[in-house]
């Protein structure tokens, strides 16, 4: 398929990014709780700077669950994304929110993906934002299904190519990182 077919050309086409596992190094059975353990998976900020070109918005969405659970505070989080906002401004990208739900997995938050809470606030923040013209990129089936559940064009990156089998109905296209998918745009 054309790149130009993965991504229609609508003015108003949004990014919608998972944070752990798409943009940083994910802790397997742990949580990023400060800047030095926020490790960006290699060629990010360089796809940072293809997308700042390509989208009108960047919206990162990332459910942030050891607020809930009292490792870290909002500030905490603060300190985490003021880091990821200055490395990729720095390289030539952009950012224009990101969104979070600090809620357990157990709360069943409206904002919790895959619930579509964080799209409709980045919507309601950004009326250019059309979902049905956005692309959400995640690294796993929930990212998928909140992707798929606001009506955007989903992306799975990463090297779970038995989750692409399994949820195959959530995944329009896969990729091994995000660089891999932003040189096809």
């Amino acid at each position: 398929m054309m790149p130009h077919a993965i991504i229609p050309s609508a003015a108003r086409q949004a990014l919608f990014l998972d944070r752990d596992g798409v943009i940083n190094r994910r802790i397997v059975g742990g949580y990023v709780t400060t800047p030095q353990q926020f490790l960006l998976i290699d060629g990010v900020l360089e796809a940072m700077a293809i997308f700042a070109a390509r989208f009108s918005r960047i919206v990162v969405v990332t459910n942030q669950q050891g607020i809930g659970k009292g490792l870290m505070s909002d500030d905490d989080l603060a300190a985490i994304h003021a880091s990821l906002l200055a490395q990729v401004h720095a390289a030539g990208g952009r950012i224009d929110a990101i969104y979070y739900c600090p809620s357990l997995k157990a709360d069943h938050s409206f904002s919790r993906k895959p619930s579509i809470g964080m799209a409709l606030q980045a919507r309601h923040d950004f009326p250019d934002i059309s979902l049905r013209n956005s692309v959400m990129v995640g690294d796993t089936a929930s990212d998928m299904l909140f992707g798929r559940r606001a009506r955007m064009t989903t992306v799975l990156v990463g090297d779970e190519p038995l989750l692409a089998r399994s949820h195959h109905h959530l995944v329009d296209f896969c990729y091994p990182d995000l660089l891999s998918f932003a040189r096809t745009l």
